[in-house]
């Protein structure tokens, strides 16, 4: 379940970017730049916890704001890792991270504009410190402690609400993930993520499918070759898009098609196709596709699947069932962090 951090701290970035802006107002206001303080994120409901390692970095990239002097967050001059900022340990339970904000003479961010309020750097004897308490994949129950975070108590305040955006959204498709592959656990198919995601955040989210316990179906248009039915209308048939899709793709790539009837099916099968997707099939529809499919192509259900007939569908035999509802309307996790009195 690795992450591209890079690729991470740039989505992170952006969403402090949209939340600061030129800086956060409030607690330049009322909050001491010498002020620290002890903060826990708490779990509301039950469910199952993603998103820790990002959480992380939100906190981080705050406290080297204001380590800078400054809460404008533009594109990084260094490494993510580089000496304005040290890490240590990684982000497993009960096993801290600790941000140590080193003011070098030069800013850990591009400053652009005016700072709202000049602060004094933050002493390198006032480390930051995001310590988990469950690691991602944990069940929580309400009540529960998921994480505390000592430090410097504007940071703390600066990145609240980005790092629970992140945490609780992650969280809820972590959990109805858990909840689908429950049903089917013993049954036999596997249950995978659609590319129905939201803009921007889609590896953030097939992360949390796969904390949940599902699969990854496509990361994107790049990476698999998945003809749907326009694409067919486009060109012409069944086969002659199996057939073109054939000719210019190597033997690594997998050719999977759309299919919402048995004779399509049958169609794909002679064509050659790899995968057939089952769209929108009644329940004895696919009984029926998967004994023509057996041997010859992975069968894949979708459409309209929920929890009241997940199971139903798994005992028709097909290998995958997709399910865009994990990520396109998942519910988030009610979290809240809390400032320790």
């Amino acid at each position: 379940m690795n992450l591209n951090f890079l690729e991470v701290e740039e989505i992170v970035r952006r969403a402090l970017n949209e939340d600061i802006g030129t800086g956060d107002l409030t607690t330049a206001l009322t909050v001491s730049p010498v002020s620290l303080c002890m903060a826990r994120i708490i779990a509301n409901d039950e469910g199952v916890i993603a998103g820790l390692p990002v959480a992380s970095i939100v906190f981080r990239m705050a406290a080297e704001c204001y380590a800078a002097g400054n809460m404008t967050i533009v594109k990084r001059m260094r490494s993510p890792r580089g000496p304005n900022v040290r890490i240590e340990g990684p982000t497993q339970a009960g096993k801290p991270i600790r941000i140590t904000a080193k003011h070098l003479g030069k800013p850990a961010v591009q400053i652009t504009g005016g700072p709202v309020q000049q602060r004094k750097p933050i002493e390198q004897d006032r480390p930051l410190i995001f310590r988990p308490e469950v690691a991602d994949g944990s069940i929580v129950q309400a009540g529960d402690m998921v994480a505390e975070i000592t430090g410097p108590t504007a940071a703390i305040l600066t990145a609240e609400r980005t790092a629970l955006n992140f945490l609780q959204r992650l969280s809820g498709i972590a959990t109805r993930t858990a909840r689908m592959v429950a049903l089917v656990d013993g049954i036999g198919p596997s249950i995978v993520d659609t590319r129905k995601t939201t803009p921007g955040l889609r590896i953030l989210e097939k992360y949390a499918v796969r904390v949940g316990g599902g699969q990854n179906h496509r990361f994107g248009l790049y990476d698999a070759v998945l003809i749907k039915d326009n694409h067919i209308q486009a060109t012409g048939g069944i086969k002659e898009a199996i057939e073109a899709a054939k000719a210019g793709t190597s033997h690594m790539i997998k050719i999977e098609v759309e299919a919402d009837t048995l004779a399509h099916v049958e169609q794909a099968l002679e064509a050659g196709a790899d995968i057939i997707l089952l769209d929108n099939m009644n329940v004895a529809g696919m009984k029926k596709a998967v004994e023509m499919c057996k041997g010859r192509a992975i069968t894949e259900a979708s459409g309209r699947i929920t929890e009241d007939n997940v199971v139903k569908v798994a005992q028709t035999g097909v290998d995958l069932i997709s399910i865009g509802a994990l990520t396109h309307s998942v519910k988030a996790l009610d979290l809240s962090l809390d400032i320790a009195g």
